[in-house]
């Protein structure tokens, strides 16, 4: 036995301590809110083809980026979702798997656009070929999408979203056609409204007919009580009139009393003593004097709704965590942990705590975030895992990662996962603040580790050529003339910059192809026999938010890149192109001809040049550019 489960294994055999553990690292640089899911799943077929894992996430550089794992080929890629975006961990990509099995993914701006972006696929269950990024004007704000696919209904996707009115909002879309294009069919519509300025809602799906809707009246920032209230879009409910059905969504309470036809207005939910009297199903919590907020939703073996949320006191300061299970009759508590104090050390924000997950594959176990004082003496918040009984009791508690440098905070646990080698994920650093800007100039710089041991760093060939420049100059004319290995594949990689007042020019060229980047978008691209492949990606970092912005205002701060790590990976037919360690594009099938390539037509500097005889993989690129 390896990885998590061998460690836990040990623990509770030897009963004494093992050395510190904060996870295996997935991503060097990444981030999530916990309202935008699934920001991770996997997914394996009948027919044993796929078996992969997804895990998204945003960098304090504005780059919205995913793994994949395959457990097929033993691959791990990360994939450059969409460069320069706004730094904000609100903005976390979230997936979902089409019926064709091509993998969706899909994002937003926090706030300040009314607008989602989605990439598609262009191979099932692979994310390494993604096809354009294209765009869904909403009308209204954007924020946390949750995409959902019901058997009842294949032909659509649903997403749920902090939309119209800043309350929980749905719509249902036509599938990505050949063009990747998406329609709306309905919506976007209001759900519910609220007492509260921003509900904020977690979602849940039985794949069926049904979504499920927990949420609060409120921020608790700002709300004081902050209750929790639950409900159910049913999508398959029925109308008549003259004799004919129409199909309709409608709001229900968990015991199936209809509450609206959500096409026609919003439900109006209170924190009001008359109002838990009249709908009392449809409140999960009302305390007199907490703030409330959720967590996560799923559902038992008996398919009855489960929530983990937190109360938090009127100073903010003391979190206690919950699991709220609906038992047929009523909604049942049960208190897990009380913590005190937030995870991050800014002055602001007291209300994010370490945060909790439910493992919906066996909902009697959740992962929670709390202050541990480790061997040091110092306390830091560390993972541990709860098993509770039929009641919601805890009956075992388990410490997953101990004695770490940084924080292990905003666990979860990949859907469809159970079996699979990657199952918990994490975010493991310092955390200032949810955004980039000028009064947090360091955000959020946080790692995803994970419970999967995941593969080590592969060892390096010897480069065939290989040369460091002590920042060689290089203008518009000037030329590097290198030869390639014999044989068609081979690997290429630079380490370059542009210059700001010239950000654009030729790369490197072949006898009949060349790479560079444009001078409109400063976007990388690939003209090869008459074909021009650009990538979605402009070549910018959205680093100036440090120094410009105040907030979620709608503003753009890109830059250029100041050192640039280029790979080029051939096999003979597909070119795969890393910079900064991300896979930005592949292209296939693609034909380089040529012996010799010739470096130049930037005005910039070149400080190293390597080419091996193979093409290299992932990890083998991980370990070349020290990503």
């Amino acid at each position: 036995m390896t990885g998590l489960a061998g460690m836990l294994l040990c623990w509770a055999l030897c009963g004494k301590a093992f050395a510190a553990f904060s996870g295996y690292p997935l991503a060097k640089e990444g981030a999530w809110c916990w309202f935008a899911d699934p920001r991770a799943l996997h997914y394996e077929n009948e027919n044993g083809t796929i078996n992969a894992s997804y895990v998204g996430y945003i960098d304090v550089h504005g780059n919205i980026k995913a793994v994949q794992v395959n457990f097929l080929t033993g691959e791990r890629d990360e994939v450059l979702v969409r460069s320069a975006f706004q730094p904000d961990d609100h903005n976390n990509p979230t997936f979902l798997v089409l019926p064709d099995e091509r993998v969706l993914i899909i994002y937003s701006r926090h706030t300040d656009e009314a607008a989602f972006y989605y990439r598609v696929s262009r191979k099932p269950g692979d994310i390494t070929f993604l096809g354009e990024e294209k765009r869904i004007a909403t009308g209204h704000n954007t924020t946390y999408p949750s995409p959902f696919i019901l058997s009842d209904d294949p032909d659509h996707f649903y997403l749920c979203w902090r939309g119209v009115g800043w309350h929980p909002t749905i719509a249902r879309f036509t599938l990505p056609d050949a063009l990747d294009e998406v329609k709306t069919v309905w919506g976007p519509y209001q759900m519910v409204q609220s007492t509260g300025a921003r509900p904020y809602a977690k979602y849940y799906s039985n794949g069926k007919d049904k979504i499920y809707m927990v949420y609060t009246t409120g921020h608790p920032d700002n709300e004081f009580p902050n209750w929790v209230y639950f409900n159910v879009v049913n999508l398959r409910a029925h109308r008549g009139a003259g004799g004919l059905l129409e199909v309709c969504p409608v709001l229900e309470d968990v015991e199936g009393n209809r509450l609206s036809v959500i096409s026609e207005g919003k439900f109006k939910v209170e924190k009001t003593a008359d109002y838990f009297q009249r709908h009392p199903a449809t409140v999960v919590d009302a305390p007199a004097d907490q703030r409330d907020w959720v967590w996560q939703l799923c559902t038992n073996a008996e398919g009855q709704p489960i929530a983990a949320m937190v109360r938090i006191d009127e100073s903010k300061r003391r979190h206690e965590y919950f699991y709220a299970r609906w038992t047929g009759a009523k909604w049942s508590l049960s208190s897990l942990e009380t913590v005190e104090g937030p995870f991050h050390t800014s002055p602001t924000e007291y209300c994010y705590g370490g945060g909790m997950a439910i493992d919906p594959a066996h909902p009697e176990t959740l992962y929670l975030s709390r202050p541990t004082l480790g061997a040091s003496g110092k306390s830091v918040h560390e993972l541990w895992k709860y098993e509770l009984d039929e009641d919601g009791e805890v009956v075992r508690k388990e410490q997953v990662t101990r004695d770490s440098e940084k924080n292990n905070v905003r666990p979860y646990v990949l859907p469809a996962s159970d079996g699979s080698g990657l199952r918990l994920a994490w975010m493991n650093g310092d955390y200032h603040y949810w955004m980039v800007n000028r009064s947090y100039p360091e955000g959020y710089p946080t790692a995803i580790h994970t419970d999967w041991e995941g593969l080590r760093a592969a060892a390096l060939p010897k480069a065939k050529t290989e040369k460091d420049y002590a920042s060689r100059r290089m203008g518009k004319t000037d030329r590097v003339t290198i030869r390639r290995p014999k044989g068609k594949k081979f690997t290429l990689w630079l380490r370059l910059s542009l210059s700001p007042d010239a950000y654009y020019g030729t790369l490197l060229q072949g006898e009949n192809w060349m790479y560079g980047v444009s001078h409109a978008q400063a976007r990388p691209y690939l003209k090869s026999g008459g074909s021009i492949y650009a990538s979605e990606n402009v070549l910018y970092t959205s680093d100036g938010w440090a120094r410009n912005s105040t907030g979620t205002n709608g503003d753009s701060w890109y830059v250029p890149w100041k050192t640039l790590d280029l790979v080029w990976v051939y096999d003979g037919n597909r070119l795969t192109v890393y910079r900064g360690g991300l896979l930005d594009q592949r292209v296939e099938p693609v034909s380089l001809e040529g012996r010799e390539i010739q470096i130049g037509g930037y005005e910039g500097t070149l400080e190293h040049m390597a080419i091996y005889a193979e093409s290299l993989g992932s990890q083998e690129v991980d370990s070349l550019v020290g990503h």
